[in-house]
């Protein structure tokens, strides 16, 4: 039975307030003895618990770490993530006929996606634990964001890909900072066996979102969306539509709402509805919330244009499904061609975002023409991932270049 409750007296594996509790079994877990990512008694998925959960007056300053009062450190390894910007998109709002709509657009993290938020704080946990390789599985963005979190922090970087599966970009930023990659004959899924399995023979310290304090950095995107759309609209959003892989954000965004309850600095009333967007053909959290299944089936076959969320397997999905479910959220698939025209969408607004980025609006409009959201909602799509991530697919998605004469009338006449 899952148990995600922060109220709990601190035990005696905290360390400096801090330790790691079991959402299966509540075993508690000192969180910087040993290497550890999954109960030791039951297998379950562990969470970052701390005997005290702040309000909005003990953060100051910017980017991820405003909110070290919400994490395991005061600092990390870092160069300046968060701070994103939070778009407004006048055209598509129009045109769905919201009251609010807006993008919080992770793309503009350092190495263009939010994955550098939990990389921050994880290779902080890796220094703390004393090792000195690092390892994830990835689609693309994992993998660069670790690569240049790892390499400035010293450390030796180890990235698995599923073979011809990985946008260039995010294989070249990989390449770029030095990292060791290894392109697995298989998907993603078996990609994270593999690390996985090299991780609990102690070769290498895991970042994957599996990794329970990866997603306390990604849990800093929640609490920055509630910050700026406060301070722009004066109230928090209806709905936060985002795209699902893993499954992390959607744990990690609950996660913040769950604190800040437990802080007294915001309603359980005033969460968010949480609404994941999962491609219709990687769409394992969408079957389980549309057959009211407490978890999910995996798919062994999963193929989308939308690289980054080409997951069959969301590891995530224990922490994420009650995170639907208690804001009052759903989940909807949306297929390649409807990801394409947000992506195109999102461009026409300015906002350049990779295919999986752009499932999020693309949920939105088909859950907003199927009456589901309606037209008073105050409305935050989540895009991950910027458009150069994937450079291939932003120009299959673009307009096709025309050859002209080297000459003014040449290029008029094209016009």
């Amino acid at each position: 039975m899952t148990d995600l409750s922060l109220d709990v007296p601190t035990p005696p594996e905290a360390d400096g307030g801090v330790w790691l509790s079991c959402i299966e079994c509540e075993n508690a877990v000192a969180p910087f003895d040993d290497v550890v990512y999954r109960c030791p008694d039951c297998d379950g998925l562990l969470e970052a618990r701390y005997d005290d959960y702040p309000d909005w007056s003990e953060f100051e300053g910017r980017g991820v770490w405003r909110y070290s009062a919400a994490l395991p450190f005061e600092s990390g390894v870092s160069i300046e993530e968060g701070d994103t910007p939070l778009y407004t998109v006048p055209g598509i709002e129009d045109d769905l006929g919201l009251a609010d709509l807006r993008v919080k657009h992770e793309g503009m993290n350092p190495t263009g996606s939010f994955k550098d938020r939990g990389m921050t704080v994880g290779v902080k946990v890796a220094d703390e634990l004393g090792v000195g390789r690092l390892a994830c599985a990835s689609t693309g963005n994992t993998s660069a964001a670790l690569a240049c979190y790892g390499t400035r922090a010293g450390k030796q970087v180890l990235v698995l890909l599923p073979a011809g599966k990985v946008a260039a970009g995010k294989v070249a930023q990989a390449s770029l900072h030095g990292a060791k990659i290894c392109e697995v004959d298989g998907n993603f899924d078996d990609c994270l066996d593999v690390v996985a399995e090299l991780a609990n023979r102690g070769e290498a310290y895991l970042l994957n979102s599996l990794n329970p304090f990866r997603l306390e950095g990604q849990k800093t995107i929640g609490l920055e969306i509630l910050e700026q759309s406060k301070a722009e609209t004066g109230a928090y959003p209806d709905r936060i539509a985002l795209p699902v892989g893993n499954a992390g954000n959607t744990a990690a965004l609950y996660k913040s709402f769950r604190e800040l309850v437990a802080a007294g600095a915001m309603d359980e009333s005033e969460m968010p509805k949480l609404t994941g967007v999962q491609a219709a053909g990687a769409a394992p959290m969408v079957e389980a919330i549309e057959n009211d299944w407490n978890e999910v089936q995996p798919w062994d076959e999963v193929e989308t244009r939308a690289t980054a969320i080409r997951i069959g397997n969301p590891v995530n999905a224990p922490k994420a499904l009650p995170g639907i479910r208690a804001t009052g959220g759903t989940a909807v698939a949306v297929d390649d061609d409807e990801i394409t025209d947000a992506q195109r969408a999102l461009a026409r607004e300015g906002v350049g975002v990779e295919p999986a980025s752009a499932a999020s609006v693309a949920g939105v409009r088909k859950l907003r023409e199927a009456g589901e959201i309606s037209a008073d909602e105050h409305v935050v799509c989540l895009t991950t991932g910027h458009l150069l991530k994937d450079p291939d697919a932003a120009a299959a998605a673009g307009s096709e270049p025309v050859s002209v004469p080297a000459d003014a009338d040449g290029v008029l006449d094209a016009l």
